[in-house]
């Protein structure tokens, strides 16, 4: 049988099962309609700040200051909202470095966090190398230049899926026990801290650098003396950031840190790849509002945050901003278990960490990557280096908004919605304390109504979600939210849709009572909203003025309501909105920046002039890649051993048939390939080298033309597992 192969371009347009504007009038209610479902919230109360407690937040040279208190970031004496997105860079190739930080920043986020991984600066003992795709210098002075701030990870430990965690082999070796304070240990330390540091030198905030952020370890849940060693260690060698985090995660105690110069992150996943089983799980609780910052192994099962340890030990939560650094972008999958990522399975929690609290989003991964391989072995987290879970050697999608090769899904354009808002209005949200409903939810619960309030006693936003990864969500008819200072029109929450409402906001000296759309941004005196599929779009001012069309004036502002779709396609590219349905579009920073989708070809697109949006044609025609491929009798060469490892594991003992095809790639190098065939374990090799690898999860395998085209390929597979967890 012939594999099923094509060049056709990706297009990842989200699907709503809604209406897609939102924009109709409200019909009467017939005779026979649906009760009315009365949302209400737990009552304000006016949280106690604390301030000047954590030893933490610093100025730059030019005046400005990133401070910190128990509820919120501060930037410049005025509540701030980061939003952070993760890319390795020893993991994307450093020539694409520019074009993929542009890709962060369009998509809304401005602090980039990246690990170090150790292994992969010194596989061989006294051979550190901080040079071309490793360089974390240059890497963070291109963030800068694409406008994003940065939060480095230098471990010692990092994780990651990376092998040892990113320690070297040849640590594991030595006599002394790591991630502990002893001489031995602490040595090393110094050593590699102190050449990361040298690296970096004036590259940090107070030098009037990008990088505002430093995490120490990662996963360390019980040693706070050796993270205050950590800290210690770092400032000696240079690394003097505004802000040190630690994840925080732990059981429901928490991880034990230190009382002061840290600040504890946390994260959410839709499912759990590490977990050792290849039975469905149960229903997330990261799907429902909760104010839940941790919970045991990130996304396991459901914790109080007010339980303490055997010897009293509990996090005290209440001193710090709700922060995260791994909100999940998607889910590397293992070998045992497959999965297939749905967008609203990124949103959705992203949302609700947002509904429930959090101040500073942070998404693990944002952008995925590629493995490099060693001189001495692979760099993937495996069983044979003694790790429960097996991973691709070279593939380290994630499923993420930005995926391996750098196309955007549509995860990314969600986010993204939020993320506009969080630039022009998170000043208003941060020191907005969450409250949760008053009709309580279980985490195998269909048809209750999902929602959070954030509010400082009159304004406010209500945050709603309605989607739970693997499970049908009843259509809810005729929902009322009661803030208890507004109370909102009915609406019908449907479909997947996770969204939030305002109520009481100032726009631009005119208050807004209530709005059923969803507050996206602001450019003068335009104020732009989303409307809401399978919701009437309804506007009423504190002067009882009422509208629902699309574009109007009230007073000294103008509302203009974009159909959701729309609203996806914007993006805010050097201080300028632009929008398009066909492409996501990019701005580049250089020598000339320039503006261009990331998607090949040419596509209709709007730039908004003050008045009104304007279309123009971007990008270019181009001829879409071929891949044609040949079935093989008979292996083209021996596949060495540090990499035929990987297709032998959905087999026992015995020799597993592997399929050989070869395979030729024509047309333009910038565009994808793909490969639709079944498997369990794939490989390409493109002049003997081997440059990609996959699990397969259900769907085709994208490939980057420029992989293949002008070499000699062949990919080989080995046969489909049926004992694993999957999606398909």
């Amino acid at each position: 049988m012939k594999p099923h192969l094509t060049g056709a371009l990706l297009m990842t347009a989200a699907v709503f099962s809604a209406a897609d504007s939102g924009l109709s009038a409200q019909s009467a209610a017939p005779a026979d309609a649906p009760a009315t479902i009365r949302c209400t919230f737990q009552p304000y109360s006016k949280p106690e700040i604390l301030t000047d407690h954590l030893n933490l937040g610093g100025k730059n040279p030019s005046g400005g200051e990133i401070g910190i208190n128990s509820l919120y970031l501060t930037r410049d004496g005025k509540p701030w909202i980061p939003v952070m997105g993760e890319l390795h860079f020893s993991r994307v190739p450093r020539d694409q470095w520019p074009a993929e930080l542009a890709k962060l920043k369009a998509g809304g986020v401005n602090v980039v966090s990246t690990y170090l991984f150790w292994i992969h600066h010194e596989e061989v003992e006294g051979e550190l190398t901080f040079s071309g795709n490793l360089s974390i210098r240059d890497f963070v002075l291109e963030a800068q230049k694409q406008g994003l701030e940065v939060v480095v990870r230098p471990g010692p430990w990092a994780h990651g899926e990376c092998r040892n965690g990113g320690f070297p082999d040849w640590l594991l070796k030595k006599p002394f026990r790591l991630r502990a304070n002893n001489d031995g240990y602490l040595a090393e330390v110094r050593r590699w801290f102190g050449a990361i540091g040298k690296e970096l030198q004036g590259l940090f905030y107070a030098d009037g650098g990008p990088i505002i952020g430093l995490q120490l370890e990662n996963e360390l849940t019980g040693n706070a003396a050796h993270l205050d060693t950590l800290r210690t260690i770092a400032i000696e060698s240079g690394m003097n950031p505004p802000l040190f985090t630690v994840t925080g995660w732990n059981a429901a105690e928490g991880a034990r840190i230190p009382s002061t110069g840290i600040l504890p992150v946390f994260g959410c996943y839709c499912d759990a790849p590490w977990n050792n089983g290849t039975r469905p799980l149960p229903p997330s609780p990261h799907f429902f509002f909760n104010r839940m910052r941790n919970d045991t192994a990130i996304g396991a099962d459901l914790m109080p945050t007010n339980r303490a340890g055997r010897d009293g030990w509990r996090l005290p939560y209440e001193r710090y901003p709700f922060a995260t650094c791994e909100i999940g972008g998607g889910l590397e999958s293992t070998h045992h278990r497959r999965y297939i990522i749905q967008p609203f399975d990124v949103y959705a929690p992203a949302l609700i960490k947002v509904g429930s609290g959090c101040n500073l989003p942070g998404y693990y991964m944002y952008h995925g990557g590629t493995n490099p391989v060693g001189k001495l072995s692979t760099f993937q987290e495996s069983k044979a280096s003694g790790y429960p879970n097996d991973v691709p050697m070279l593939s380290y999608d994630f499923q993420a908004p930005v995926s391996e090769y750098g196309e955007i899904r549509p995860s990314y354009r969600l986010l993204n919605l939020m993320h506009l808002f969080l630039e022009d209005f998170g000043d208003r949200l941060a020191p907005m304390p969450a409250f949760d409903s008053t009709i309580p939810v279980k985490r195998d619960d269909t048809t209750t109504i999902r929602a959070g309030l954030r509010t400082d006693g009159k304004s406010g936003f209500v945050f709603i979600n309605h989607y739970q990864r693997r499970s049908k969500l009843a259509d809810l008819e005729n929902v009322v939210f009661d803030t208890g200072s507004v109370v909102f029109p009915a609406i019908d929450v449907v479909g997947d849709i996770a969204f939030f409402l305002p109520f009481n906001m100032d726009l631009g000296g005119e208050l807004l009572e209530y709005a059923t759309a969803q507050p996206v941004c602001r450019m003068g005196d335009t104020f732009f909203f989303a409307a809401i599929p399978g919701v009437m779009t309804e506007y009423k001012f504190a002067d009882g003025t009422r509208e629902a069309g699309p574009i109007f004036q009230h007073g000294k502002i103008r509302i203009y309501t974009l159909p959701w779709k729309d609203a996806l396609g914007l993006r805010r590219l050097g201080g300028e909105l632009y929008s398009s349905r066909d492409c996501d579009l990019i701005r580049v920073e250089g020598d000339a920046p320039t503006v261009r989708p990331v998607q090949t070809g040419a596509y209709d697109a709007r730039k908004w002039n003050g008045e009104k949006f304007t279309v123009f044609r971007i990008g270019t025609r181009t001829v879409r890649p071929v891949l044609r491929g040949t079935r093989m009798n008979q292996a083209p060469f021996e596949i060495p051993e540090i990499f035929a490892a990987e297709l032998k594991l959905s087999g026992a003992s015995q020799i597993l048939p592997l399929t050989w095809w070869k395979l030729e790639a024509y047309g333009d190098p910038n565009g994808f390939v793909e490969f639709h065939e079944v498997y369990d374990v794939a490989q390409i090799y493109a002049d003997g080298k081997l440059v990609a690898d996959q699990y397969y999860c259900g769907f085709p395998w994208r490939i980057p033309a420029s992989l293949l085209i002008g070499k000699e390929c062949y990919l080989v597979m080995s046969p489909r597992d049926e004992r694993i967890y999957k999606e398909y």
